[in-house]
């Protein structure tokens, strides 16, 4: 497999898609809530050009378990 920035991002979507998966799946267990609280990140850029105007809104929700499906995904992907 050819290695580049895509196989990359996409190794790292994967990761941090799986993480947070298993950390909506092991969210009933209390004790691996330490594992399993979110913080979130947002960013929301908005413009008004009497032209046009634009709105984005982009939030990030991370776990320990979705930072740590991401370095399996690099560590994966350093493996190929």
């Amino acid at each position: 497999m050819k290695k580049n920035g895509w196989t990359l991002l996409l190794f790292i979507v994967l990761g941090l898609l799986s993480g947070a998966l298993v950390a909506k799946w092991l969210k009933k267990v209390s004790g691996l809530s330490f594992l399993t609280n979110t913080s979130t990140i947002t960013w929301s850029p908005d413009a008004d050009l009497y032209v046009f105007s634009y709105d984005l809104t982009i939030r990030l929700e991370l776990s320990l378990l979705s930072i740590l499906g991401v370095v399996a995904a690099i560590w994966l992907y350093r493996k190929l």
